[in-house]
């Protein structure tokens, strides 16, 4: 019913606005949950099993579909923060934003009723990825100097990606091991960095000699310094099978390196 580039054209609208309302993060992925894990999903069987429509349905356009978007981030605004989106506020985005159907304040009054139909109520934002990587992040930066090297933004891209992706938008149906594939990756980013800044470093050496120095430091760095079993310690706290995080991690690089 919803073809696969309304969708793409959606999930960009969403990370579109919500840098433009200047949302946090979980208000963001959680508004990510409510529409992308759970309305586009019931919105088929909701409409075929409905007795009668809503207007809003009839048909589903992609102007309708970003007046979801903006009531997914408002439904999450409502939750997360102590001071809510406001309607006008979204008004005014819609009215710069989506240029081919114009909505009043009734309508997303009227709309905002209608998803949380559509989502039988169930807005709970425990159970998403967003929430667990954090609180991993937060745990091993505690614990591992290589915590303090993870660049957060870069996990939150790689989300982003993720949902951009009609094929990897299943691996937010397992929030555990997704957050724990993500902190495992941007891990594996930061030895790369370092080997590719070496790697530079020696290439512009003019010297034999100075090559012999660098290579001397690099083999002599107490290793325990940068190692830490990462892998062992995300199956551990974040309570997931070793060969699952292995597994779903090898699955977001092969869409993440993947040529666009």
């Amino acid at each position: 019913m919803i073809s696969s580039c309304s969708r793409l054209n959606t999930i960009e609208f969403l990370i579109k606005s919500s840098q433009h309302l200047q949302v946090s993060p979980i208000v963001k992925y959680s508004a990510f949950s409510f529409f992308a894990d759970r309305f586009l999903p019931s919105l088929p069987p909701f409409i075929k099993g409905a007795s009668s429509l809503n207007w809003l349905l009839q048909p589903v356009t992609e102007s309708t579909l970003q007046l979801f978007v903006l009531i997914s981030i408002w439904i999450s605004s409502k939750i997360h923060d102590s001071k809510p989106l406001s309607v006008a506020s979204l008004k005014f985005l819609a009215d710069n934003s989506i240029n081919e159907q114009h909505f009043t304040n009734r309508n997303f009054l009227e709309a905002e009723v209608l998803f949380m139909q559509v989502l039988n109520f169930e807005i709970g934002t425990a159970n998403i990825a967003f929430s667990f990587l954090d609180e991993l992040w937060i745990q091993i930066k505690g614990v591992a100097k290589v915590g303090e090297l993870i660049n957060f933004e870069a996990c939150m891209e790689i989300m982003d990606l993720l949902y951009e992706k009609e094929e990897t938008a299943f691996l937010y149906r397992s929030p555990h091991s997704l957050a724990a594939s993500i902190l495992v990756i941007s891990t594996f980013h930061i030895a790369i960095s370092m080997l590719q800044i070496i790697l530079y470093k020696i290439l512009l050496l003019e010297s034999c000699h100075i090559l012999l120095q660098v290579v001397s430091y690099v083999m002599t760095v107490p290793k325990q310094k940068w190692e830490f079993p990462v892998l062992a310690w995300v199956n551990f706290a974040a309570s997931c099978k070793e060969e699952d995080i292995i597994k779903m991690a090898t699955e977001i690089l092969k869409h993440v390196l993947e040529p666009c």
